[in-house]
């Protein structure tokens, strides 16, 4: 059975059976005949989301429940890197603020660094290059008391080796996967907390793979450590502790806190991060230190650190080893960079409604010119989006060279120019409205591709343009291979991985565009996201709250959109005319209803023109005519539009005429047939992580 069809039954065993719209009647069937289409018109629910409402931390608004919570985690973390061994050493203290309802019996925790053990699971093509001894974890202490960290014998426990009730001790098991879980003799109470204290040390892995996010070295001379630190993983109200392991295609799902962190480095080295510096006056000369103090004066991008200023007491304070101090509060993770011979350069984003704020750019010298426009790029970026969704939320703004080119972190992004309009764009998602990546990479990956074309537009000075965004899905629908966007993006495969978590989504936000109007889209998302600042939404409360922001019953869309990969496939069947009234029969063989939109070309000369009260008239000629999506829910295929202009003679129809909708040949939808507008190009999407986009030839021809 393919995949899309375990999901479908699933769906279907799970909350459709007792509908009777959906049963499709039992009748003989010819080949050539499709049946009459029973169309879905409600969200799916699965067991979490209907947990969640039951309990109030969610509910149908879209918004958090009155009985939201959620764990707070504040991370301090005392770090040092030998060069010489490509190790980091690191001491860390965890405050868990249980903000919950629940008791917590254990605490997982998420060991990143052990995908690179030998024999780690992980998923093809995202194998490691290189073979490390992971997380190498010496010492763990739960409000003081010891963790046992031995194996538990037959690799399976974590009960304190009791054989029922309750642990006799807090034990530590799965120590050698990516997922642990400590069993805990004293529960951490609801709105109650405990302190997690770690001693740990691993290798910095490097290698061939150059542009994964995991491979963080160059040789011994520029370091660029993420998912570096054991983190406590995610406690939310719908799946309690996160059960995924890391296994490489997916991205992250992290607690919010306070993160405050000391980087020890040999003298000479500049080491970036998130956060604010604490004690540049301890680890920067006086002159590097001038030259920061003048960032936010003026859009122009200054040297902090050039190329010849390399070496203890140039640019750093002079000595053996430096501390860097940092600080961030209310961010979800923290990663950073470090290089013997850092190019340091800064310009300043001008951030609507609160102020200006210093983007530094850390680059080896001969990357120079991959950063030549980074700065503005940025910039650009960082206002844009502060405009269009709601203002960047952090102090300052990095971009990090290295091998892990094009990946986000909070105020970071592992990126040059080529990818820094994107990664931008992630400080709002998962950044500030902090999804749950691993299994719907569509909230984040998907949105940041839509509104990359948005950015790329308002960079040309230009108005954005969605049109025939909609429709290149149709032609490639329905493939058994795809799986629905609702899907763990663990599973989705090399093959389907980048479309369904990068590509799909702006094709689904320009349909709905094509329906509501983009500029309502975008008034909705923002909203969502003031809504779920800081916060873990799942898909649910996004579906919920754009039906309600858009005030329209969408929930049909979502369904077609999100749980299947069913498409429109709509037509101009015939066409003709009686009197005053011209009758275009438009037929859709796509499971995916859409509303019915239509541009209808008038003749030049006749009696005055009468607009239908669903038209609107784009010229003297030419009305865009509309009938809603219910047209359709009695489940025909076949709709029967009368168009009446006074007597004015119909001379042309299209179908879909902005090419928004998902149709899996578009040839058919222009009348008279043989028009060169009934042949539309694909549009050209953004390749992941990329930043272009562009328009169908033959859109509203």
């Amino acid at each position: 059975m393919t995949l899309r069809s375990r999901l479908l039954l699933a769906l279907l065993a799970g909350s459709a059976l007792a509908d009777s719209t959906i049963a499709i009647p039992l009748r003989a069937q010819t080949g050539a005949t499709l049946p009459e289409r029973a169309v879905r018109r409600d969200i799916p629910l699965t067991n979490i989301i209907r947990k969640a409402f039951a309990a109030g931390t969610r509910d149908s608004t879209g918004r958090p429940g009155k009985n939201y919570a959620q764990l707070r985690t504040d991370y301090t973390i005392n770090a040092t890197l030998d060069p010489s061994t490509s190790r980091i050493t690191g001491r860390e203290s965890i405050v868990i603020s249980n903000n919950t309802a629940d008791s917590l019996a254990s605490i997982v925790m998420r060991l990143d660094q052990n995908l690179f053990l030998f024999q780690s699971p992980h998923l093809a093509p995202w194998i490691p290059s290189e073979n490390t001894d992971g997380f190498v974890i010496t010492k763990i202490t739960v409000n003081g008391q010891p963790v046992n960290l031995a194996p538990v014998a037959g690799g399976r426990g974590g009960r304190g080796g009791g054989t029922g009730g309750a642990p006799t001790e807090n034990r530590a098991s799965g120590m050698n996967t990516s997922r642990a879980t400590i069993a805990l003799v004293n529960p951490i109470p609801a709105k109650g907390r405990a302190t997690l204290e770690v001693e740990w040390s691993h290798k910095i892995p490097g290698g061939p793979g150059a542009n994964h996010r995991m491979i963080q070295r160059w040789a011994d001379t520029l370091y660029q450590p993420t998912q570096w630190y054991p983190r406590v993983a995610v406690y939310d109200d719908l799946r309690g502790w996160d059960p995924e392991l890391y296994l490489g295609p997916s991205e992250f799902y992290n607690n919010f806190g306070r993160f405050d962190v000391r980087i020890s480095v040999p003298a000479g080295w500049i080491v970036s991060g998130t956060g604010v510096l604490q004690n540049p006056e301890q680890v920067l000369t006086a002159t590097a230190r001038e030259r920061l103090s003048h960032v936010l004066e003026s859009d122009e991008v200054l040297t902090i650190v050039g190329t010849d200023e390399a070496g203890p007491g140039k640019a750093t304070a002079a000595g053996d080893r430096l501390t860097w101090h940092f600080v961030a509060d209310t961010v979800n993770d923290f990663a950073w960079a470090t290089a013997k011979k850092f190019n340091w350069s800064a310009t300043r984003a001008t951030i609507p409604g609160k102020r200006a704020i210093p983007v530094n750019m850390y680059f080896l010298p001969g990357d120079a010119g991959l950063f030549a426009n980074a700065g503005p790029i940025t910039r650009h970026a960082l206002e844009f989006y502060s405009g269009i969704w709601f203002p960047y939320q952090f102090p300052q703004m990095t971009l990090q060279d290295g091998p892990s080119a094009g990946m986000e972190y909070p105020m970071v992004i592992n990126s040059n120019q080529g990818a820094a309009d994107h990664e931008t764009g992630h400080q709002w998602w998962p950044m500030t409205v902090s999804n749950n990546e691993t299994w719907y990479g569509w909230m984040d990956e998907g949105f940041n591709q839509y509104m990359n074309i948005l950015s790329a537009a308002d960079s040309r000075k230009t108005a954005p343009n969605l049109d025939g965004a909609g429709q290149s899905y149709g032609r490639t629908s329905g493939n058994e291979a795809e799986p629905p966007m609702m899907w763990n993006a663990n599973y989705a495969g090399p093959q389907f991985y980048s479309f369904t978590t990068y590509s799909k989504t702006p094709l689904m936000l320009s349909m709905l565009g094509g329906i509501v109007g983009d500029s309502a889209v975008w008034k909705a998302q923002s909203e969502w996201g003031k809504t779920w600042m800081f916060k873990h939404p799942s898909p649910w409360d996004y579906m919920f709250f754009m039906n309600r922001a858009l005030k329209q019953d969408l929930s049909w869309f979502w369904y077609y959109w999100l749980f299947t990969t069913e498409s429109v496939d709509g037509s101009i069947a015939s066409v003709t005319t009686k009197g005053a009234t011209t009758n275009v029969v438009v037929r859709q063989d796509g499971q995916m209803p859409s509303p019915v939109v239509l541009k209808v070309v008038l003749a030049a000369k006749g009696g005055p023109i009468t607009p239908m009260r669903n038209a609107r008239m784009l010229d003297s000629v030419t009305a865009l005519v509309t009938y809603p999506v219910d047209v359709w829910f009695a489940g025909s295929r076949t709709f029967t539009a009368a168009l009446n202009f006074g007597g004015r003679r119909v001379e042309k129809v299209v179908f879909d005429p902005y090419c928004r909708f998902p149709d899996h040949d578009p040839s058919d939808n222009v009348w008279p047939k043989g028009d060169p507008a009934s042949i539309a190009a694909p549009t050209t999407m953004p390749a992941a992580g990329g930043r272009g986009g562009g328009r169908a030839g033959g859109c509203g021809a």
